[in-house]
């Protein structure tokens, strides 16, 4: 859930991890684990009902990775001890066809969900995210999103949950390779294997850790999704395969251990906010937990924790864990969708959790042993038979959503080739022109709310507009370099946005116009807050465009003077201090008051339907006076407010010339902000007396 589908899930979602059924429930010395199966059923039904009664993060994941890691572990290295080598193409042919088949599945499900009940607007990310699902690495895309500004604005992905998945994927690629290097190096210095093993896991092992506790502290966003931040949880489960047999511990500490284990397990996602802590060494809570558990086995105590974890009903979920954990997050999010709700309802939520099962047992028996029964017990065995099996079922899901998104991006180009008519399409011209808008024709709103995110000016398309984790000031300038004036525009994204009326502005009068902008990031000497912690990227950025500014000496500087939320509209203090600054250096300040804040994102309540609900009143984020105009401003700082050109009358409209207005609930499409060039121009003109 990191975080974000309807905007109180954690968008961070977790994935079941899943295993070959040959080393699903043995240990590191081979015996058969029963009470592995329930530790799974509890890590999957705590995962689910986090998700969908309360919209958190568990820890669960971090259970089933540990699990992945003492598992795989010992498998590998019994076939090493067994037959002198890892087998490594039967090994990932046989992953492939217990793995591959069941997200297939869900994935083609899941795009047929998007069409039936998903906005338009989302498709062209999910069919993005269905390839980076089938493919795994679509942790690396939403450790993209986590410091993508604009990206973190989006609902939640039906399959972004495949994260951990896909760094499991690309464990079960590296754990073979280590484990045959290690076997080579106990093979020619004469060492035990398992000594050997064990110290190339434990060196990675704490070598991720340290990076977790590192990264996580300084980006936590990225760090959560990061594969070397996340190997850690893997090597301790490896760690434990190999030393676990020599631990031999007294039966009621045993039976102390597993309940001490899974009463950690269970409280750890009541009593951590996961998704804003993990990875870093707190997530040794729940996989410390898992490990405990471990260690307790089957006390063949009555009141021992394996009697709940061996109990029939919970081990069969156990072994359905894998596919309910692909089906319950779809479920969920379509759910959601059609409802309109943030969190389920108690009768709702159960009728996602059954449908769940329901598609897990299916996709269990239908993918486990289904495909098995039509080919012959010697083919079955074969590595191509497995790998044809796995290609057969994942090739289609990749082909067609190639072309599905190829699709939509012709059609996307065919769509904007219809704003060539300015007479249908003037926007915000519309506002000061009656004639031009009786004369309005009825034609489809454009952008397309399809395309509202793509809706993108020049300035962010060549990269002048950073994200989050960039601390790079890139700078932009156009217009005549002997312009007789120079007009800045910095700030964060909400002054970017007027990037295409700056721009038709300068271009009319002949101004050199220089941009650098950052997501996020105000001008202003106030220190910065990301989730919780000093936004380090925007401080160094802030002091690189402050001097920037004072090296270039523009004639003046266009940026925000005030910040609009539901809560209210403020002017920070450090925009002053900024103001003032630039006051001693002879430079002009114009101060754009904010745009309102909507509490809709306009291309989803357009696609909707629901247009005559799409509009917000101005009040709602803005205040009646200008809190900026209430204050004692530095000599060199003129005001602007273009509040009535896109929210006229006092109410945001979705739309406003047949043009949409705002494609999220903070952000002007390019489009509509292009229509405000003359009114910007003569604002600016107005404001310089240039």
């Amino acid at each position: 859930m990191h975080n974000s589908t309807p905007k109180t899930l954690d968008d961070r979602s977790p994935t079941v991890p899943s295993v070959p059924d040959s080393v699903r429930v043995r240990g590191g010395g081979g015996q058969f684990r029963p009470e592995i199966e329930g530790l799974r059923a509890v890590a999957v039904l705590l995962v689910a009902v986090y998700h969908i009664w309360f919209g958190r993060v568990s820890g669960g994941v971090d259970v089933f990775l540990m699990l992945t890691g003492f598992l795989i572990t010992g498998s590998l290295v019994r076939s090493v001890e067994r037959d002198g080598r890892i087998r490594f193409v039967a090994f990932w042919t046989r992953l492939a066809r217990r793995l591959v088949p069941a997200v297939a599945v869900v994935l083609t499900a899941t795009m047929a969900a998007m069409y039936l009940w998903l906005p338009r607007s989302r498709w062209p990310d999910i069919l993005g995210e269905v390839r980076a699902a089938a493919l795994y690495y679509e942790n690396w895309v939403l450790a993209d999103n986590a410091v993508d500004y604009l990206a973190r604005e989006a609902a939640a992905s039906p399959v972004q949950h495949f994260w951990s998945l896909s760094i499991q994927g690309q464990f079960y690629l590296l754990w073979p390779v280590l484990i045959a290097l290690a076997a080579l190096v106990a093979t020619r210095v004469r060492l035990p294997l398992r000594v050997t093993v064990l110290a190339a896991v434990t060196a990675v092992f704490a070598l991720s850790l340290s990076y977790s506790v590192f990264i996580t502290a300084w980006d936590q966003a990225w760090a959560y999704f990061d594969t070397g931040a996340r190997l850690w949880e893997l090597a301790l489960g490896a760690i434990l395969a190999l030393v676990i047999h020599r631990v031999h511990l007294p039966v009621r500490l045993r039976v102390f251990l597993g309940w001490f284990g899974l009463a950690a397990l269970v409280s750890c996602g009541v009593l951590l906010s996961v998704s804003t802590l993990f990875p870093g060494y707190i997530a040794l809570w729940p996989t410390g937990a898992a490990v405990l558990v471990i260690l307790a086995g089957t006390t063949g105590s009555r009141y021992g924790a394996d009697r709940l974890l061996t109990w029939k009903p919970l081990a069969g979920i156990g072994k359905l864990s894998y596919a309910l954990y692909l089906w319950h997050w779809p479920i969920l999010v379509v759910y959601l969708e059609i409802t309109g709700r943030t969190l389920a309802s108690p009768l709702g939520g159960l009728g996602v959790l059954g449908l769940s099962l329901g598609l897990a047992w299916l996709t269990h028996r239908l993918m486990e042993g289904g495909l098995d029964r039509f080919t012959e017990p010697a083919r079955r065995r074969s590595p191509g038979w497995a790998l044809g099996i796995a290609a057969s079922l994942i090739v289609p899901v990749l082909a067609a959503s190639l072309l599905w998104n190829d699709r939509l991006e012709q059609q996307r180009a065919e769509r904007s080739l219809e704003l060539a008519a300015p007479e249908s399409y003037p926007g915000a011209q519309v506002l000061s022109d009656p004639d031009l808008f009786a004369a309005l024709p009825d034609v489809p709103v454009r952008p397309d709310p399809a395309d509202a995110k793509q809706d993108l000016s020049w300035h962010h398309q060549e990269g002048c507009h950073v994200n989050l984790a960039s601390e790079e000031l890139v700078v932009c300038d156009v217009g005549p370099a002997d312009a007789e004036h120079t007009l800045a525009l910095v700030g964060a994204s909400r002054a970017a946005h007027w990037y295409p009326a700056v721009a038709a502005a300068a271009q009319a009068q002949g101004w050199r116009l220089v941009s650098f902008t950052k997501s996020g990031c105000q001008f202003s000497t106030e220190t910065a807050y990301r989730d919780g912690a000093v936004f380090d990227e925007c401080e160094v950025w802030k002091a690189k465009a402050l001097a920037e500014v004072e090296d270039l000496r523009p004639d003046a500087v266009l940026t925000s003077s005030t910040r609009s939320t539901l809560n209210g509209e403020t002017v920070h203090d450090g925009f002053l201090d900024v103001w003032e600054r630039l006051d001693g250096l002879d430079i002009e300040v114009i101060g754009l008051r904010d745009l309102p804040r909507l509490p809709y994102k306009g291309a989803e309540c357009l696609e909707a339907g629901l247009i005559d609900q799409c509009v917000s009143a101005v009040s709602a984020s803005q205040e009646d006076v200008d809190p900026a105009t209430q204050i004692d401003l530095p000599p060199n700082v003129t005001l602007m407010d273009l509040t009535e050109h896109v929210c006229p009358g006092g109410a945001c409209n979705a739309v406003v010339g047949n043009i949409l207005v705002y494609w999220d609930h903070s952000h002007v499409t390019a489009t509509y902000a292009s229509t405000l060039g003359p009114v910007m121009e003569e604002a600016l003109v107005a404001a310089t007396g240039w």
